[in-house]
């Protein structure tokens, strides 16, 4: 079929040598300080060994204490292990060991990450990172879920077997098989903790669920007003084409919209604009803004807007009616950022008579949360719910509090010392943290603010996972994750009867008043805080849909023209949504093929409203287009849309859509400092264009004037025509969009010996695969898989399973992800069904001793 591609057998251990010198002379820039040198370069010890050990063996037999049974471990050619067990925490045990094999040291990086001390592995240049995540409070959160499982619970009886499974490993350890990155920061490993693999999924919440953007909206208000705040960052999505399905609709829905003239900010307001985008960049970046990248500190306000997030994650199914197999269709892409070794690993389980799954694992947990067993396949995308609120608190002491109020009554605060400690044990840093019942309190420009966030609190996502894993139809599966909180996500679900399904599922606090959750509350009375949660059947999901097809692209999941409750706000622009609708409602005959192509269909919606913009207004205003506006327009009105590396169009359109909201948005831009506190999403600007006089096209820079969309389209045409020109070469026809978008997939460390940048990938503004030009983040995973009588499944991801930089496993799928191509994904009932001509490596893990 094409566009399913198996991939080649291993390199050479000479050109993994190679490979790994390049990498150190060209590359390495160190995180902290460097060992002595002699150690880094003595062969048998230092970094040259990692290529000595970067292949897996054919074949290898081990012991492992507390196995109860033989486990056979087969991988295929592309790496992914087989892993074949008696019993549940037998097979966790082994699946501990094979992901410490090949991720070792990011399973610690991880694991520090969330309990805060990665500056005793890598330094005082993480200590900010440590500061920012022991505030947060998420290593405790995750210590207190785990307390909080029955001790013979499987899900803790498998955890702590995978833990020992991975400690077993661990010990094993020789020194030429320690990750080279260990020695590159002078460290050895660590051994782990039963309770980490609940950290992992603290940290995948604080990825997905992070919010605080409430703190920004205040800075935009002082700027623009309140009502032109709720006008152009609203509740509501003004284009709506939602999660669930609405009967009959057979396309978007377009609300009336109206945009109120914005404030003319006085010295008071623009001092209270500065201040809350100061709480903003502390709220976001943590206690400790040293060491930041100062771009990232100044510049965190100008990504306010969730409306154009480049997290763009996407899953969509098509029921059996519509597909050309007469089998349901289940596709998954999942954006993250990307990394190598990259965040999945990709495992094969199967315990005879119980389990039979297959997908991507977290590198600490041994749970499946996205993939298929031969009855169900399930994927999920990020459902932007509003999980996290802010508390506005009155403290008894400014510098100092010990107390705070609520509803005239004094509480005590609950204090905690932290220490940080660096490499040899010193102490770097202390602080005293402290919590109200809601949450973390923390100081901030605009006073003490407490944090409420649903990761904070209790739940139980691992037994949730582990229990849907082993799911034999749709309903079952739903069943299953109904204790599921946080991240609140869009599960999407088919099975091979042909049912096909969407949930958002996770914990969605109902709050007082008119339910909103984009402001900060009054901290000093009790009737701000939550009342409750959603109920199960409140939740946005269809089961079965008539229209034959699913999708979610992380909109705005409910219509609120059919059912008006408050999720969230500021929801990322529709494009995608509309792009995969339009796929689906237009083909009733999907294969394979057709969904592995979508993932990176290279058409945006966006690109022909904005086009039939500049038409209207070339034609109003054809008195204003000079030599350089017409030959703009016509050049971008030959391109054929397409935002395919090699097209000349995309270069153009994206410098122009940037000129466009420069020039729009001018009344973001704090006075005398060239710099905005926001920027609404494309979607507003899609619909202002729609009011051709609005005084939101008025430049403040030319108060003897008032200009309309026309004048400031054609304004743009002509600046962005003469600017591309002047960047990009004279030349037009030369011009390719491989040159201005790439992605860059980069080492854990930052080290860009161990990275793979400037790809050249199919992506543009509002397409199903969105990159914002650095191209950190993207799809990190994608998949499809055909279910009936039996299970068919594609998939790859951007890196490889080995986290040794010169294994041929590091990064051999790079170029597979980078051409939106998928490899076939082997499911062997029995390990023996894995021949020869599909086979890598054998490992045979038994009980230590002989014991049976």
């Amino acid at each position: 079929m094409v566009g399913f591609r198996q991939l080649p057998r291993a390199f050479s251990g000479t050109v993994a040598a190679c490979a790994l010198g390049g990498a150190l002379w060209v590359g390495f820039k160190p995180v902290g300080a460097l060992p002595a040198l002699g150690t880094l370069l003595d062969p048998a010890r230092g970094v040259w060994a990692a290529a000595r050990v970067a292949e897996l063996p054919a074949t290898q037999q081990l012991e492992i204490e507390g196995l109860t049974a033989p486990v056979d471990v087969r991988y295929d050619l592309r790496g992914v292990p087989h892993i074949f067990a008696k019993n549940g925490v037998d097979l966790a045990r082994a699946l501990g060991w094979v992901h410490a094999r090949d991720r070792l040291f990011q399973m610690e990086l991880t694991a520090r990450k969330v309990e805060g001390t990665l500056s005793e592995l890598a330094g005082t240049q993480t200590l900010p990172v440590d500061r920012q995540s022991r505030e947060r409070g998420l290593a405790a959160a995750a210590k207190a879920r785990w307390d909080a499982l029955p001790k013979d619970a499987p899900t803790r009886v498998e955890a702590i077997a995978y833990f020992e499974g991975v400690n077993a490993y661990v010990r094993s350890l020789r020194p030429e098989e320690i990750p080279v990155e260990y020695k590159l920061l002078g460290a050895t490993p660590r051994t782990f903790q039963d309770h980490e693999g609940y950290s992992l999924l603290a940290e995948m919440a604080q990825v997905l669920s992070w919010q605080s953007e409430e703190l920004q909206r205040g800075a935009i208000e002082a700027m623009i007003g309140r009502e032109a705040t709720d006008a152009l960052f609203p509740v509501n999505s003004p284009i709506q084409e939602p999660i669930e399905p609405v009967a009959g609709r057979t396309g978007p829905r377009f609300a009336p919209m109206r945009f109120p003239a914005p404030s003319v900010p006085d010295a008071k307001a623009l001092a209270a604009a500065k201040r809350a985008e100061r709480a903003h960049v502390r709220v976001a970046l943590g206690p400790d803004l040293r060491a930041r990248d100062p771009e990232l500190v100044h510049g965190a306000p100008q990504s306010f807007t969730r409306g154009d997030a480049v997290v763009g994650s996407n899953n969509w199914a098509v029921a059996p009616a519509r597909s050309a197999s007469g089998r349901a269709l289940l596709s998954g892409d999942p954006h993250l950022g990307l990394s190598l070794p990259s965040v999945w690993y990709e495992v094969h389980l199967v315990i005879e008579g119980e389990l039979d799954v297959y997908g991507v694992t977290f590198p600490l947990a041994p749970v499946i949360p996205i993939g298929f067993n031969r009855d169900v396949a399930w994927t999920a995308t990020n459902s932007g719910a509003d999980v996290t609120d802010f508390y506005r608190e009155v403290v008894d002491d400014s510098i100092s509090p010990k107390k705070y109020q609520v509803d005239g009554a004094w509480r005590a605060l609950t204090l905690r010392e932290e220490v940080y400690r660096g490499k040899q044990g010193e102490v770097l840093a202390t602080d005293t943290l402290r919590r109200t019942h809601r949450g973390p309190l923390l100081s901030t420009p605009e006073g003490w603010l407490s944090l409420r966030w649903t990761a904070l609190e209790p739940s139980d996502e691992a037994s949730a996972l582990r229990s849907a894993m082993r799911a034999t139809d749709a309903t079952g599966w739903y069943r299953a994750m109904e204790s599921y909180k946080s991240p609140a996500q869009n599960f999407l679900v088919a099975d091979r009867a042909g049912t096909i399904g969407i949930r958002a599922t996770g914990r969605f606090p109902i709050r007082p008043g008119d339910g909103r959750g984009d402001r900060i509350f009054d901290g000093s009375t009790a009737k701000s805080d939550w009342i409750g949660d959603w109920p199960l059947a409140d939740y946005p999901q269809a089961l079965a849909p008539a229209q034959g097809y699913l999708a979610s692209n992380n909109q705005q999941p409910l219509d609120p023209s059919v059912r008006p409750r408050y999720l969230g706000w500021d929801w990322p622009t529709p494009w995608r949504a509309m792009r995969i609708n339009e796929i689906l409602r237009a083909d009733a005959g999907m294969t394979p093929d057709k969904m592995r192509l979508a993932h990176t269909d290279p058409k945006s919606v966006l690109t022909d409203v904005v086009r039939s913009a500049l038409r209207a207004a070339a034609l109003a205003r054809a008195d204003l287009m000079d030599a350089d506006a017409n030959a703009a327009l016509a050049y971008l009105e030959k391109w054929n849309g397409s935002f395919t590396p090699e097209e000349k169009g995309p270069v153009l359109f994206d410098a122009l859509l940037n000129e466009v909201q420069r020039r729009t948005w001018d009344e973001f831009v704090i006075p005398g400092e060239n710099r905005r506190v926001g920027s609404p999403s494309t979607m507003m600007l899609a619909r202002l264009f729609e009011d051709v006089g609005s005084v939101w096209w008025d430049d403040r820079s030319t108060p003897n004037a008032v200009e309309t969309r026309d004048q400031l389209l054609i304004e743009s045409l002509k600046e962005t025509w003469r600017a591309t020109r002047a960047r990009r070469g004279n030349e037009p026809e030369q011009w390719k969009w491989s040159d201005v978008r790439q992605a860059s997939i980069r080492h854990l460390l930052q080290l860009p010996g161990f990275s793979r940048e400037g790809l050249s990938v199919q992506s543009g503004p509002g397409t199903l695969s969105p990159n914002e030009g650095r191209g950190t983040f993207g799809a990190s995973w994608r998949f499809v898989v055909e279910l009936g009588d039996d299970v068919n499944a594609w998939g790859t991801y951007p890196g490889g399973q080995s986290g040794n930089p010169v294994s041929s496993r590091y990064a051999d799928r790079v170029e597979l992800w980078r051409t939106g191509q998928l490899a076939p994904l082997l499911m062997p009932r029995l390990s023996a069904e894995l021949g020869p001509e599909n086979l890598l490596s054998a490992l045979t893990l038994s009980p230590a001793g002989g014991a049976r």
